[in-house]
C-alpha cells in the first residue's frame, strides 16, 4: 500500500500563525472572581490548624512532611486545614469553572491532588461531586431503559387469578426466615 500521496491536499498551519496568551491571575466568570492560588495560601497561613496525623508526620522528619512560610507540605503538596470554607473553595475552583468542565470524582481527585492534600480529601470530592446539581442532570444512565407494562386483565371473580410470592430470606423468628404473601 502507497502512502506518499496521502497528506497530499492537507495544508498544515504554521507555529507562527498560533499565539500563546498568558492570563492573569484572577479572572472573571459569570461575574465572579476566581482566585488564585495566592489567595488559598493566605488563608492557609492564617488558619493554623493541624490534624493529629499531620502533626505525627512532621515529628517523624522523614522528609514526607515539612513547613515552609507557616505553610505544610505533605508528600510535595500543599496541606490544607481543617477550615470546612477553605476547602469547599478549593472543591468549587476545580469543579465548577467552565475551563474545568464539571469534572467527576476520579478526574476531580486527580486534579487537586496535583497541589493539595488533607485527610478525607476522597471522600469531601465524592460527596461535592454528588450534590452537583448540574452533575447529577447531565449524568449518563448507564442501565437499560424500563420495559412496557402490561396490567393484568381484571378477574371476573373471586380467586381466578392469585398470585404468590415469597420474601426471604429474613432474619429468624420462631425458626422460620421467609414469609409468603398470596395475593387475590
Amino acid at each position: 500500500m502507497d502512502t506518499k500521496e496521502d497528506n497530499k491536499d492537507v495544508q498544515l498551519l504554521k507555529d507562527e500563525m498560533w499565539s500563546r496568551k498568558s492570563t492573569s491571575k484572577i479572572q472573571v466568570f459569570n461575574g465572579r472572581k476566581r482566585g488564585d492560588e495566592n489567595d488559598i495560601i493566605k488563608k492557609i497561613r492564617k488558619n493554623n490548624t493541624r490534624e493529629k496525623e499531620v502533626i505525627q508526620a512532621m515529628k517523624r522528619e522523614d522528609g514526607l512532611a515539612w513547613e515552609e512560610d507557616d505553610v505544610v507540605y505533605m508528600e510535595g503538596r500543599i496541606y490544607i486545614p481543617n477550615n470546612k470554607d477553605l476547602k469547599e473553595e478549593i472543591l468549587r475552583e476545580h469543579h465548577d469553572p467552565a475551563d474545568v468542565g464539571h469534572p467527576g470524582q476520579h478526574r476531580m481527585q486527580e486534579l487537586i491532588k496535583r497541589t493539595y492534600w488533607w485527610p478525607g480529601l476522597k471522600e469531601d470530592i465524592k460527596k461535592y461531586v454528588q450534590g452537583c446539581m448540574r452533575c447529577q442532570q447531565n449524568k449518563v444512565q448507564h442501565q437499560r431503559k424500563a420495559g412496557e407494562l402490561h396490567p393484568l386483565e381484571i378477574p371476573e371473580g373471586p380467586w381466578q387469578d392469585i398470585s404468590i410470592d415469597m420474601i426471604g430470606p429474613l432474619p429468624k423468628s420462631n425458626g422460620m426466615d421467609a414469609i409468603v404473601v398470596i395475593v387475590d
